[in-house]
């Protein structure tokens, strides 16, 4: 792998009821309950325009994901055959990132209340994106 390197600042962190990476949901649809994102005083301005009802892309950084592996059973069931982390939406490979669409319930201040997130508390935020309609 190239050796360049690239930094990532969190804007924020989880801030969830969920607090194992073993128990959570796989995916924030399959039960996730509703959490907080905490967002850094010095990114509020980025949040103006969100507002309850939009859907959003919330990317975060898995901090507890393993880096090295490459190769893992889907969904962590042995009776899955082996496959790529890239055809997978598991938490651990290279870079763990992780990919959350949610709905914003309510903001408050520097919270911002959503649906379905499967993320940990105290999961890193990376940044949030709308998600955009086609139609």
């Amino acid at each position: 792998m190239s050796q360049a390197r690239y930094e990532l600042v969190p804007i924020g962190v989880v801030d969830s009821p969920l607090t194992d990476p073993a128990s959570a949901p796989k995916q924030g649809h399959e039960g996730a309950p509703n959490a907080w994102l905490v967002f850094e005083e010095g990114v509020l301005d980025g949040l103006d325009g969100l507002s309850p009802g939009n859907r959003v892309i919330v990317l975060t950084w898995l901090d507890r994901a393993r880096r090295d592996v490459l190769r893992v059973h889907p969904r962590d069931d042995v009776t899955n055959p082996m496959q790529g982390v890239f055809n997978t939406r598991s938490s651990d490979r290279p870079n763990p990132i992780g990919l959350h669409e949610v709905e914003i319930v309510s903001i408050d201040g520097h919270r911002m209340r959503v649906t379905d997130l499967e993320a940990v508390d105290g999961t890193p935020v990376l940044d949030v994106k709308p998600v955009l309609n086609r139609g």
